[in-house]
């Protein structure tokens, strides 16, 4: 195990030896680090924290610390993180609240850049990028191979649909369709299909073919969103992705940015 001198590590972590701590990181009682972690430097854990394989916290990362809710008092709740993360220099990451649940969640292969912020009992999926400065307030939900851009702020009990992209400075106060992109430059709005980010993750030109033609009834046309999901509905062959998409708009309870 690579402990540096200067570290300070609580005797009720857990640790395994493949990890790297460097110095002026404090780990606490109940972390729990999977193998190949590394601690670069002035990292701060707490827990109760759990962690996975391969996660790289960089420095000043305070990961695990109790929620900025008034109604906590101290209780026991977790923070869990799988595997490959990056967690870049100032991110912080809260454990949930009971009321909550007592949990928030961070799944593989994200990107926290520097100075994101993940409040208490939210759920971030796989391959997600938050861009420097994103915060999520708490019990937001975050599906895979979302992009939240820089200095995008995300309201409490909103949820960002799978392969959205969200432009930097964006103020989220209702749901973000699935593979659409929104941004503040458009006044808050969405204004379209994620086309080349889905291009990247290899949609095929079908796939792009039917989820842009949704995008265009839902957005483009005349039709106010329920008129477009019967539209939607009535033409048939919808494919598995619009079928996600506009099974998101009828479950969403705070409306989507449209």
């Amino acid at each position: 195990m690579s402990i540096h001198p200067l570290a300070v590590i609580d005797a009720g972590a857990v640790i395994p030896a493949s990890c790297t701590i460097g110095p002026f990181c404090t780990v606490g009682a109940e972390v729990e680090l999977g193998e190949h972690c590394e601690l670069v430097s002035h990292v701060s854990l707490t827990g109760p924290t759990r962690l996975g394989s391969q996660n790289k916290l960089f420095p000043f990362a305070s990961v695990g610390q109790p929620p900025q809710d008034l109604s906590y008092k101290g209780e026991a709740t977790r923070l869990e993180i799988g595997d490959r993360n990056h967690f870049r220099e100032f991110v912080t990451i809260h454990r949930g609240t009971v009321k909550g649940g007592g949990l928030t969640r961070i799944g593989s292969d994200n990107l926290f850049m520097a100075c994101a912020h993940v409040a208490h009992d939210c759920v971030v999926g796989n391959n997600v990028i938050m861009a420097n400065a994103a915060t999520l307030a708490g019990h937001v939900v975050v599906e895979d191979f979302s992009v939240v851009g820089a200095f995008c702020a995300v309201h409490q009990f909103t949820t960002i649909g799978k392969y959205a992209y969200i432009g930097a400075g964006t103020m989220i106060t209702q749901d973000v369709m699935p593979f659409s992109k929104t941004s503040a430059e458009r006044n808050n709005r969405a204004f379209g299909a994620n086309t080349l980010g889905l291009e990247r993750r290899g949609f095929t030109k079908e796939r792009l073919r039917k989820i842009q033609h949704a995008f265009r009834l839902l957005l483009a046309s005349k039709l106010n969103t329920s008129q477009a999901i019967e539209r939607l509905r009535g033409e048939g062959a919808l494919g598995e992705d619009v079928e996600m998409l506009v099974a998101f708009i009828e479950k969403s309870t705070r409306g989507v940015v449209k």
